[in-house]
């Protein structure tokens, strides 16, 4: 008889708070008003997004077909990729969103404008849309719900309108406060052409004399890469991975995530932690974001850099340790109870032995029906005969022999009864009581 464990555990909640198990995918009530039909989905189309995300890789397939990739231009690219990835991870990301840290102007002012050059809307629009995500994780009023299936958590949600009030409210007034962030949103429009398309192409042209690579590769090339990898923290972080923290939501942590994303990728941690200025939180995982955060902290540019405290990042990886071993449990064969045994007085114990000719054995208090392995027992079959109707107590335990855990997880299967005043091995137990006449007796004397 299997013991009935909880077919799932979770984590206690506190008195304060409820838990709700999550939204599976298809459980949204539908993107729009009147279904995702064709007429509807083309009527509700985001045209400025829609060319925008669209026309670009076009641009960026037709300069790999017509122009020659020059070396420095192709090395400049990648950098201009990794300059313009980490102004929206370190600063979209860590610095405005969740305020993971402190910048100073020089460095603020420098992601600002790199955040610019990756083209994906302004410091004060992108951080809304990302702690609206967190709030509202998986909800419908999560802006790109990870349950509304890869593609609209990739891109999809971007190329449809959806009213302002189908999206969770989010608090920017910090944002709203900032001078830079304010400056950059209403200079946004100047500021995406000369970052993303004027100074990249520059660069290439005036320094080497390739502004036709310079602008399809450092330039457009770049910029679609530099979408996707950013757009892969809405989606494949959500799909690809493991819930060490927590798996009640979709967040997932895996490496090949991490590297697609600058280090976003160990995305769990992330939603558990959000203002931990980290996303990686091992040495040896790849964080080029948390890195440059850092760098930059030693160098004065940044400051006041948010840790969770180690014990509190422990004690999720633990939980869900204990969540995974208690599902694996309840697959087993525990026996019934003790709980849920008879009891018996010791007489009607021995009684039962001798005159009902049972084959039990008492051991710290249960009994134990052997006759279906008295023939199998390892030490021999007379042993168990010795013990049929007696306290095998002292004997199991060292007396005779100091049986493995093996043992003990055998004869789980073969209780039938406990007796009443039965003789538990203190020893045996997590927490063993205080001895009456013990060290603790002799101090109050």
């Amino acid at each position: 008889m299997a013991t009935p464990l909880p077919p799932s555990f979770t984590i206690p909640a506190t008195n304060t708070e409820t838990r709700r198990d999550p939204l599976q995918h298809g459980e949204l009530p539908p993107l729009l008003e009147g279904g995702l039909t064709v007429k509807n989905v083309w009527k509700n189309l985001d045209w400025k997004h829609v060319l925008g995300l669209g026309l670009t890789p076009l641009i960026a397939i037709y300069g790999l077909l017509t122009t020659e990739i020059q070396t420095k231009t192709l090395i400049w690219s990648i950098i201009y990729y990794f300059a313009t990835g980490l102004g929206i991870t370190a600063g979209y990301h860590r610095l405005w969103a969740h305020r993971a840290y402190s910048a100073g102007p020089a460095m603020s002012f420098i992601l600002a404008l790199l955040g610019a050059g990756a083209v994906e809307g302004s410091i004060k629009w992108w951080s809304r849309g990302h702690r609206a995500h967190h709030r509202w994780t998986d909800t419908e009023k999560d802006p790109y719900s990870a349950h509304r299936g890869l593609f609209f958590s990739h891109v999809g949600w971007m190329l449809v309108k959806r009213p302002g009030w189908k999206i969770g409210h989010a608090d920017i007034d910090d944002l709203n406060k900032s001078k830079l962030v304010v400056w950059q949103h209403n200079n946004y429009a100047a500021l995406v052409i000369l970052m993303g398309v004027v100074f990249p192409t520059a660069v290439a042209g005036l320094g080497w004399g390739d502004w036709r690579g310079g602008y399809f590769f450092a330039a457009i090339l770049r910029l679609v890469f530099v979408h996707h990898a950013t757009f892969c923290v809405n989606s494949l972080a959500h799909w690809l991975g493991e819930g060490p923290f927590d798996d009640r939501h979709s967040p997932r942590d895996h490496f090949i995530t991490a590297f697609v994303t600058l280090g976003e990728g160990y995305h769990n941690f992330h939603h558990q932690f959000p203002q931990d200025y980290r996303n990686a939180i091992r040495f040896y995982q790849y964080d080029p974001t948390k890195w440059l955060i850092a760098t930059c902290a030693f160098f004065g540019f940044a400051s006041h850099l948010k840790t969770f405290p180690e014990n509190e990042v422990r004690k999720g990886q633990l939980q869900m340790i204990e969540k995974r071993v208690m599902e694996k449990k309840t697959k087993l064969q525990w026996g019934t109870p003790i709980a849920e045994l008879p009891i018996l007085s010791f007489e009607d114990f021995e009684h039962a032995c001798k005159n009902d000719n049972k084959k039990w054995i008492l051991l710290e208090g249960v009994v134990y029906d052997v006759e279906d392995f008295m023939a199998e027992h390892p030490g021999g079959e007379k042993y168990i005969k010795m013990g049929i109707g007696k306290d095998m107590t002292a004997a199991f335990n060292g007396g005779m022999y100091d049986h493995s855990n093996a043992a003990r997880n055998l004869l789980s299967l073969m209780r039938v009864a406990v007796v009443e005043f039965g003789g538990e091995v203190e020893a045996q137990k997590k927490n063993p009581s205080v001895p009456v006449y013990g060290e603790q007796h002799s101090k109050d004397e």
